[in-house]
């Protein structure tokens, strides 16, 4: 996928990776959900006891996940469209009006499709457009893309999270994994086109990726002050 995200972010240019993200990923420090693109709320897994009144803070954010979520709609339209068409398609044929090799020329586009939709939501779904962690430093709020196209919010424990400078990743890497001992689900960061906003909230966090004498985080640095 790593070719995929490069093409996208040569869409846009550099002056729409700067941009922030308004009505999208980006909001304001109140969090309100009328910011969101289209008005929708993202959809959340449940906030872990004790969280609900805590303040998140945006320690990561990746701008051109907007375009991805956009993709990632037409994608699933374009899928609906493709195998919607083969139940006309079938019955066309029965009655002698599209040729055998017509249809199975739609059916292999149909499947085409399907397999390409599985293939890119399985990568979408796991980009991380927004990295959040409350106040207290023991949750990471996860802001990535629904299979819709749409936000959606995944919580896991701070002590869960696997440090970076655990796996053997390089910060130039164009994308680096976010991983869980409890190995629940993994998602993917770009250090190289994403942006950290709070360095040092970041690095508590995921160890001290851009520096490769620093190694595992200690026990006691898994708690934010």
């Amino acid at each position: 996928m790593a070719p995929l995200l490069r093409a996208v972010l040569r869409l846009q240019g550099p002056a729409a990776q700067a941009r922030p993200l308004h009505r999208l990923w980006y909001c304001s420090r109140q969090e309100s959900p009328k910011r969101w693109m289209g008005k929708r709320s993202p959809t959340s897994e449940e906030k872990p006891p004790g969280t609900e009144t805590e303040k998140f803070l945006i320690i990561y954010r990746f701008n051109a996940i907007r375009a991805f979520g956009v993709i990632s709609r037409l994608k699933v339209a374009q899928t609906a469209m493709s195998v919607l068409a083969l139940p006309p398609g079938y019955y066309w044929y029965s009655q002698g009006h599209l040729t055998l090799n017509s249809l199975c020329l739609a059916t292999g586009i149909a499947g085409f499709a399907l397999a390409m939709l599985c293939w890119m939501s399985y990568f979408f779904r796991r980009l991380v457009g927004i990295l959040y962690v409350n106040e207290s430093g023991t949750v990471l709020r996860v802001s990535h893309l629904s299979f819709w196209g749409w936000r959606q919010d995944t919580y896991c424990p701070v002590l869960d999270v696997m440090p970076l400078t655990e796996s053997n990743q390089r910060p130039q890497d164009m994308l680096m994994c976010i991983q869980q001992y409890t190995g629940k689900q993994t998602f993917y960061l770009t250090l190289p086109y994403g942006h950290i906003v709070d360095r040092e909230r970041f690095t508590q966090i995921f160890g001290e990726v851009g520096t490769q004498a620093v190694g595992h985080r200690s026990s006691s640095s898994r708690a934010l002050p």
